[in-house]
């Protein structure tokens, strides 16, 4: 069986932060190949939405690059496994390449709610990034679960490191139990 997890990250947490360190190791360990999607070149713009729609459009281009040659379809699994700016990315290429595969949106922006989403989400309800009643509205009418972390910011931190570890803790529950429950061994 072939298996295959890409990581979409976000604008400034690359694929050595926590959440998408740790999906990495876990689904390694699970027989995984991974591909990691790394960006450049991202515009430095202070108006937050055109940031949003400028590098949304500058990562699709570079994971278009990145992902052009692996043969999506010789693959059983397929877990895409993005932060941020990354879910917008990764919602879009599943997308528009026909790719199925299921998704962890870890702090999805507004932005990838324009897109057929399949997977679960993660949001912190200290999140200046996206709303919160937004993000909820937007996960039920796209029928997937969100998890709710109180009073966490957009890397899903609240600033005190137990509670964060706990956290992080709950949040790989939830991820694996998703894994195993779409893809049972």
């Amino acid at each position: 069986m072939k298996k295959l997890a890409v990581l979409f990250p976000g604008i400034g947490y690359h694929c050595d932060k926590p959440l998408l360190y740790y999906s990495k190791k876990y689904l390694k360990a699970y027989g995984y190949e991974i591909v990691e999607v790394n960006y450049t070149h991202f515009p430095h713009v202070k108006d937050k939405d055109e940031l949003i729609k400028q590098a949304e459009d500058i990562g699709y281009k570079q994971a278009e690059e990145i992902l052009k040659d692996i043969p999506f379809s010789n693959y059983d699994e397929i877990i895409f496994i993005s932060k941020s700016i990354g879910t917008a990315i990764s919602a879009r290429f599943n997308e528009e390449h026909h790719i199925n595969a299921y998704s962890i949106y870890f702090t999805p922006l507004e932005a990838t709610f324009k897109y057929d989403l399949n997977g679960i989400a993660f949001h912190g309800t200290n999140d200046t990034w996206a709303k919160t009643n937004l993000i909820q509205c937007a996960c039920e009418k796209a029928h997937i679960p969100v998890i709710l972390y109180r009073d966490a910011n957009h890397s899903l931190e609240c600033g005190d490191v137990l509670v964060d570890i706990s956290n992080l803790h709950d949040i790989f529950l939830r991820v694996i139990e998703a894994i195993q429950t779409v893809y049972p061994s």
